[in-house]
């Protein structure tokens, strides 16, 4: 059905036989619109042909007398029975008589825009009848000036232009085939390929379209023909080439399904599905080609003979037929994955698109044009950066794992969006100071304060574009830097799993400086806003000054939580990623604010704590940790063989590769801690880094354990014996029976003196 189908498709070349139905189709899109405007423009209303041969010069002398301004005041006068009172004349300068209000009230806002609706209204009405006449002159002229050629040869010669912008169109097709191979060799699992691939069908599209307009406009434009006729067929063909043209770029972009390109859903330009892709492939060329001939049409009248009512009510039909399209367009939109189990949520937004466009009608209808593009940039403006935002995000998004996942630097994605972004604001302000009426030469010469308002709210966009701007690239740039400098477990030079210092570094300060730049930024911006609409900011500074004093009085918690905490960054006392304890709180670091940490124990609860009452900092997560701890043996033990015993269980677990990428030195025993009561206290250590002592030590109570036994070592431990006691039953040296009770309290005694002397010790 389209020329451009397969093209740049995966299988290459087209089969020959679609081509043929490519053409036609592509001849029929744009042939189309013209024989229709030529065909209204040549055909009168029946009822109006009458006059036009019998009278034509008094017909024409009416209709001039008609458009007059002052007869047209006087008409609109006398059809005004209000407006011809007895009164006496008004004034100089006072108001017309439309915009006085009754007697005991105020003409507000509201009652003097109905009164303009209801007058739109009635001129649609009353222009309505003189249509006839109007198209009848409009066929009178057109028909004098194709005197010497018919209408059937004009259209026959049109087509042949047709002919030859296809035959140009379908040699340019010829001669590009290695371009076209070269699109399609694109990898698609990269960014680059993506981008190169839209980029090339962009380009290709491009070309099919200026070979057709040049070999159909250019070919026309070669011969001499009567000014109206090369008026009125080049407007309608250059909507055609418009027309033609939108189909063209938006297939590039949409790829819909019907081109049979592999991997379509992958090398779009936007993230869509095959559905949504065929519908707006499908619909948005029939509005914007029925957009076009009506905007050709629109040109073409006035000079024809169509008076500013007539076109007026013209646009009226104009505008219902492209309402009837977008709501056709707007309900036959498949549903996306994710509305397609919430029907209600289909529907809404389909009634609420459905109730925009009728108030964009409405709007029309009414006269009010102002309304209407504020209206139309409220919705499309927005809808327009949202889609570029997800356009450039899909295009640039990392590659595949099979490609190496290349990426595009955060820098060049913020600056592509956001300079797009830029040029639609820029230009939806342009249209709106057209609407408007407004112009730079105007609007800098003039000192009214309506002027000096619009220049204000002008540097305000600029301003508030330009910091928007800068912050996206900053935040790139610091989102970029978090990504790599993520702390997390590297392998370091001797394949050893450690946290890198630079990274937890980064990763604890950029938050708080991101967040310090935004807050800049913020306070710059709106100072310089204020500037730009002639508000003093000398005081305003003073005044914030002030009121800053004053609030650091009042929030003196808060002022002692910040600066003590920029002192801690400053003193780098810990990062994101290290385990801390400080008082009754410990915990690894998970984040900062600009008063507060955030700690996370190694059971769950997360603990907020203010600088303010962090107070001294235990850092055990800094560069090497030395654990010591003690273990009994008996009195006839050899310690000089238990030494040796203790040293090589501590070299075999350095030499475990559980362990040895943590271990710095050996557990080696330091020597006698002390006389228990009932064994010697051997004094042990071992040094690793951060980490990596807790796991290795139960292995080593383990194995010393088990060597002990094997060589006979003692492992003592308290037992109770209980002598001398009198049994109040029996005679005075009888033992007392000593009960499981009795010998757990009695151990359990000595076990806690134990061990509050080792705590007391260490």
């Amino acid at each position: 059905m389209l020329l451009m189908k397969r093209r740049l498709g995966a299988r290459e070349p087209a089969r020959p036989a679609r081509r043929p139905g490519n053409l036609t189709a592509m001849f029929v899109l744009i042939a189309g619109p013209l024989v229709l405007g030529i065909a209204l423009l040549l055909a009168g209303p029946a009822q109006a042909q009458a006059p036009a041969a019998v009278a034509p010069d008094k017909v024409k002398q009416l209709f001039e007398l008609l458009d007059d301004p002052s007869v047209k005041a006087w008409v609109a006068e006398q059809r005004n029975p209000a407006a011809g009172s007895t009164e006496a004349p008004a004034e100089a300068g006072a108001p017309p008589a439309d915009a006085v209000a009754a007697p005991g009230q105020m003409n507000t806002m509201a009652s003097s825009t109905l009164d303009r609706i209801k007058h739109h209204i009635e001129k649609i009405v009353r222009t309505v009848p003189t249509l006839p006449g109007q198209f009848a002159r409009v066929r009178a002229q057109t028909m004098d000036d194709m005197s010497s050629k018919g209408p059937v040869s004009i259209l026959v010669l049109i087509a042949i232009f047709i002919a030859a912008g296809l035959a140009l169109t379908w040699a340019i097709y010829k001669l590009t085939r290695p371009f076209r191979l070269w699109i399609i060799a694109q990898p698609r699992d990269t960014p680059i390929g993506r981008a190169k691939k839209i980029g090339g069908r962009t380009l290709y599209s491009s070309m099919m379209i200026g070979s057709f307009a040049l070999g159909s406009a250019g070919a026309f434009m070669l011969f001499d023909w009567p000014a109206l006729i090369r008026e009125i067929v080049l407007t309608f063909l250059m909507a055609a080439v418009f027309t033609w043209a939108v189909r063209l770029y938006v297939m590039a972009t949409l790829v819909p399904s019907f081109m049979e390109v592999e991997h379509a859903i992958e090398v779009r330009a936007l993230p869509i599905t095959n559905g949504a892709a065929d519908h707006w492939a499908y619909w948005l060329p029939r509005i914007v080609g029925v957009f076009a001939f009506f905007a050709a049409a629109f040109v073409l009248l006035p000079g024809l003979g169509i008076d500013q009512d007539g076109m007026m009510v013209l646009s009226v039909g104009a505008d219902f037929i492209l309402l009837l399209l977008f709501l056709l367009a707007i309900w036959r939109r498949p549903r996306t994955q994710r509305d397609g189990a919430r029907h209600s949520g289909h529907t809404a937004v389909t009634w609420l698109l459905t109730a925009y466009f009728v108030v964009l009608f409405l709007e029309r209808i009414a006269g009010l044009y102002t309304f209407f593009w504020f209206t139309f940039t409220a919705f499309f403006l927005p809808l327009a950066i949202v889609l570029t935002e997800r356009g450039v995000n899909f295009v640039l998004r990392p590659g595949s794992e099979d490609a190496g996942r290349p990426t595009i630097p955060a820098v060049t994605i913020a600056v592509i969006d956001r300079g797009i972004r830029m040029i639609f604001i820029l230009a939806a302000a342009y249209l709106l100071a057209r609407v408007l009426g407004l112009d730079m030469q105007s609007m800098r010469g003039s000192d009214t304060t309506t002027m000096l308002i619009l220049r204000g709210l002008i540097n305000v966009v600029v301003i508030a574009l330009a910091a928007d701007f800068g912050w996206s690239i900053i935040k790139a740039l610091i989102e970029r830097k978090l990504g790599v400098a993520i702390p997390q477990a590297v392998m370091g030079e001797e394949d050893i799993l450690t946290l890198d210092p630079h990274q937890a570094r980064l990763h604890t300060l950029l938050p708080i400086i991101q967040n310090i730049l935004l807050a800049v930024i913020i306070v710059m911006a709106v100072l310089m806003m204020l500037a730009s609409i002639g508000i003093q900011i000398g005081p305003l500074i003073a005044g914030a000054g002030v009121v800053g004093v004053a609030v650091g009085f009042g929030a003196q918690t808060i002022v002692k939580d910040v600066i003590s905490g920029v002192f801690y960054l400053l003193d780098d006392a810990f990062r994101v990623g290290e385990y801390i304890s400080s008082g009754s709180y410990r915990g690894t670091v998970e984040s900062f604010s600009l008063r507060s940490v955030k700690l996370r124990h190694h059971r769950g609860p997360l603990f907020t704590i203010p600088f303010g009452e962090l107070g001294a900092v235990q850092n055990q997560s800094r560069d090497w940790v030395t654990d010591k701890f003690n273990i009994t043996v008996g009195y006839h033990t050899d310690i000089d063989f238990a030494r040796k015993l203790i040293k090589r269980i501590g070299l075999e677990l350095a030499e475990d590769p559980e362990f040895k990428h943590w271990v710095i030195e050996p557990i080696k025993m330091q020597g006698v801690q002390e006389f228990g009561e009932y064994g010697i206290v051997l004094r042990v250590k071992v040094t690793t880094r951060p980490g990596g002592a807790f796991s290795m030590k139960g292995r080593f109570f383990l194995r010393l354990r088990q060597a002990f036994k094997e060589q006979g070592i003692e492992l003592p431990f308290p037992t109770v014996h209980v002598q001398g006691l009198q049994d109040p039953h029996g005679t005075e040296n009888a033992p007392l029976e000593v009960t499981p009770e009795l010998r757990m309290a009695v151990a359990q005694s000595h076990t806690n003196r134990r061990r509050k002397k080792a705590s007391t010790t260490e």
